[in-house]
């Protein structure tokens, strides 16, 4: 499917400082070809396996979600990172820049983890697999997994890596979900609220089409106001993540339905690269070519 002209306008600008954590919801952005500056800048690492923390470990990390990190100022390209915030659930506050914010973290969590800057070389998770035919490809169910992502995933295939050694993000720097997605899943089950805030996207996009529109922009560029441009990639394998109660959203206790495990639940996109290096994504129109890429 070719698409052409306005696809819709950007709605809802994203960024999660911390891997797994709830994220600060902006009026504009930096993007590089990193995606947006600051997005998943930091993450918890288990200091006795060695694996980053994920709230896809549902088990170990149970309030991953309810976690709050946000930069105590915005970040700016070519200066160092600002210091992130966090707030538990529990109210305590603690900042990145902090001599007791391991300590604080393994208290809450029960767990030695640390608050790092850089994914290990060997970047891998622990990720549950709920016990629910069909929504694993591989056939986990009920199973927790050693699952390698970011660049550790790339070389382990044997391909190129979109994304650099030290990163913390699972495989692209740049996410894309539609309203038109959101209202199409509300519409099948309305009882699990599908919140964009259950996606983790970088942006969403209002757009006008009813059903999951996503899946037609696969291998073609989408064009942002702001100068921003991406070239879509795949679309975005969905998780367990997107099931757990999170900020007064209900726990969803069936993973969607085998139909929308390979229709909606695989709807939203990530980007490949952003053209023009540094540039500012903002909310306005966006647009796509008529080319495939």
């Amino acid at each position: 499917m070719a698409i052409s002209g306005d696809v819709g306008s950007v709605a809802t600008l994203w960024r999660f400082p911390v891997k797994s954590m709830a994220g600060e919801q902006l009026q504009d952005a930096e993007v590089t070809e990193r995606g947006v500056l600051g997005d998943r800048a930091y993450a918890l690492i288990d200091k006795d396996t060695g694996k980053v923390v994920s709230a896809k470990s549902v088990r170990l990390f149970p309030n991953l979600l309810d976690c709050k990190a946000a930069f105590v100022e915005p970040p700016r390209r070519g200066s160092d990172l600002p210091a992130v915030q966090i707030l538990l659930p529990d109210s305590t506050t603690v900042r990145s820049d902090s001599g007791e914010v391991d300590r604080v973290l393994s208290v809450y969590f029960k767990r030695n983890v640390t608050l790092g800057r850089a994914a290990p070389d060997d970047f891998t998770i622990d990720q549950y697999h709920p016990d629910v035919e069909g929504a694993d490809p591989g056939g986990n169910r009920d199973k927790v997994v050693a699952q390698k992502l970011g660049a550790a995933l790339f070389a382990e295939l044997g391909m190129e890596s979109p994304v650099p050694v030290g990163s913390f993000f699972d495989v692209f720097p740049l996410s894309v979900l539609t309203t038109s997605t959101l209202a199409q899943l509300d519409g099948v089950r309305p009882q699990s609220r599908f919140d964009q805030r259950r996606f983790r996207m970088n942006v969403i996009v209002e757009t006008e089409r009813p059903g999951f529109v996503e899946n037609g922009w696969v291998g073609h560029e989408l064009r942002f106001s702001g100068g921003a441009r991406l070239n879509v990639a795949l679309l975005d394998p969905r998780c367990v993540m997107t099931t757990l109660a999170q900020d007064g959203l209900p726990l969803i206790r069936m993973f969607f339905g085998r139909s929308l495990a390979t229709t909606g639940c695989k709807s939203a996109i990530s980007a490949s690269s952003l053209a023009l290096g540094s540039t500012r994504l903002r909310r306005g129109r966006c647009g796509g070519n008529s080319t495939d890429r």
